[in-house]
């Protein structure tokens, strides 16, 4: 299994979808080498990393295919041009079948990679959630999540501050849960650098 899936191909750039369990991009260390970038640069040398999804997450990532194409659809997500949605699967039933989640994260540095909620010296982070279905039998609710801000792990925290922790989660939740973490980044849209013509890619994810 090369652990992506090809989605999008020309002559700018790639999108990809990622499989739950592979690093976007190498960590440190000779053990953390096998990563989406690296498998995909076998097949496209010159494909460059535009931003990042959860080793245990799965779902649509975007590639540059030049370097001045990675400045530029770099700048789009550094100015909030780019929308994007997950969907996950949580326990327990939301508050409410829609809401907005604020609260400011930081790296919780004794536990890292774990990230925390501080009111005082964390960073503003914004998730709009839509709760799509509820099974009463399991107490589980399916969820569309969009992100305003990008912070690390920004999703997983606020679910389970919010009291609903996506199923699967190895570090905010029970990982015996979920043979995975459920949640994939589901779609992915921004206007194309140049034209400014609209982009919007949809993966549905395997849960």
């Amino acid at each position: 299994m090369c652990g992506f899936e090809l989605v999008h191909e020309d002559a700018d750039f790639l999108v990809v979808n990622k499989a739950s369990g592979l690093l976007s991009v190498p960590g440190r260390g000779p053990d953390k080498q096998d990563c989406l970038i690296h498998r995909v640069q076998a097949v496209y040398p010159e494909a460059l990393a535009v931003h990042r999804l959860d080793m245990s997450t799965s779902g649509l990532l975007l590639l540059a295919r030049s370097p001045a194409m990675h400045r530029e659809l770099s700048k789009l997500f550094e100015q909030r041009q780019v929308g994007k949605r997950y969907i996950a699967v949580v326990a327990g039933e939301l508050p409410a079948l829609a809401g907005e989640i604020n609260l400011p994260l930081i790296c919780d540095w004794p536990n890292r990679p774990r990230q925390k909620v501080d009111f005082e010296i964390g960073k503003p982070s914004q998730t709009y959630y839509c709760q799509l279905a509820y099974d009463p039998l399991k107490n589980h609710s399916r969820v569309e999540l969009t992100p305003i801000t990008g912070r690390s792990h920004q999703l997983r925290v606020h679910l389970m501050a919010l009291g609903h922790p996506i199923l699967g989660d190895d570090l905010y939740g029970t990982a015996s849960s979920a043979p995975r973490l459920l949640l994939h980044a589901s779609q992915l849209c921004f206007p194309l650098p140049g034209s400014g013509k609209a982009q919007h890619f949809e993966s549905v994810p395997e849960f």
